[in-house]
């Protein structure tokens, strides 16, 4: 898996989430509990990773998405 997007702003990583799934491009949202942790202070952004076999096809789906700013 490889890091897509890394971001304190859940709409845009609610966003992209729903984007990849529906073009079947595999992902997973990680460090979403650690706010819980951090006291909710939203320090700590969570992390979009990707199938690193499909990684061009999602950055360029970002892209087409306006979206490519959020990119790491």
């Amino acid at each position: 898996m490889i890091e897509l997007i890394r971001t304190n702003d859940m709409v845009v990583l609610s966003f992209a989430e729903a984007l990849l799934k529906d073009a079947g491009i595999g992902c997973a949202v990680v460090d979403q509990n650690m706010s819980i942790m951090e006291g909710s202070l939203g320090v700590l952004p969570s992390r979009l990773l990707v199938d690193g076999a499909r990684e061009s096809e999602a950055r360029q789906l970002m892209d087409d998405a306006d979206l490519g700013y959020s990119l790491r």
